[in-house]
């Protein structure tokens, strides 16, 4: 069995923000970017955000191209990624969006979360709890055992950090926006964390792409 090809995507402020204070999601990203995020979850086998994110921008995280949609299905997948999200509590809205489009749904939760998980969301999504806390290692060998090769994580910063210290990130695609947030409480890419090597790891950097007026750097944390 083979844990799932991990790439962590994320678009950022200049001063490494990924959103600011107010109620609506900031948009960072350009038309350009958004479709070669679009390109990259309909080339991916599953995408995950965290629960907070599902509450907060209300995604439906779908391939939105028809085109990359026809191909997925001529190549013998279903038109778009499993949705995974994950929760401690279990605390799920089942009127939110992200249920309701799409194609299997997954929710990886604690035991107790479990039972919360189930009572909100009925039969919307399968609910697997991975003991006393969720062990993100455990996560990917559920998903290797699903047949999942490659995740797509899109957030947020809890859920990325927790990848990143736990040493299961492959690649980091980061796509920088000209613009400052400036705004001290707005959610960050990572939280603070103790993360493998310490400052002195340097990541790889693959490649700098310019889409627009957005720079997209992809590192590969692992080499």
């Amino acid at each position: 069995m083979t844990r799932p090809y991990v790439l962590l995507s994320v678009a950022v402020s200049v001063d490494g923000y990924i959103d600011d204070r107010s109620a609506e999601r900031f948009p960072l990203s350009n038309a350009d970017d958004f479709d070669h995020v679009d390109r990259m979850r309909a080339e991916s086998g599953a995408i995950l955000v965290g629960a907070e994110t599902v509450r907060r921008d209300n995604p439906r995280l779908l391939v939105n191209s028809g085109e990359r949609r026809a191909a997925r299905v001529a190549a013998g997948l279903v038109e778009h990624p499993v949705k995974v999200t994950v929760t401690d509590s279990g605390n799920l809205d089942p009127d939110l969006r992200f249920w309701h489009h799409g194609g299997e749904k997954l929710v990886y939760t604690t035991d107790s979360g479990r039972v919360t998980a189930t009572a909100c969301l009925g039969g919307l999504a399968e609910v697997v709890a991975l003991g006393s806390a969720i062990d993100l290692g455990d996560l990917l060998d559920d998903l290797g055992r699903r047949g999942v090769e490659r995740l797509m994580v899109e957030g947020g910063g809890r859920i990325h950090t927790g990848f990143l210290e736990a040493g299961l990130a492959d690649e980091i695609r980061m796509a920088v926006a000209p613009m400052l947030i400036g705004q001290g409480s707005a959610p960050r890419f990572v939280n603070p964390g103790e993360f493998p090597g310490g400052p002195a790891h340097r990541f790889h950097l693959e490649a700098v792409e310019k889409l627009g007026d957005v720079a997209v750097l992809r590192y590969f944390p692992k080499r």
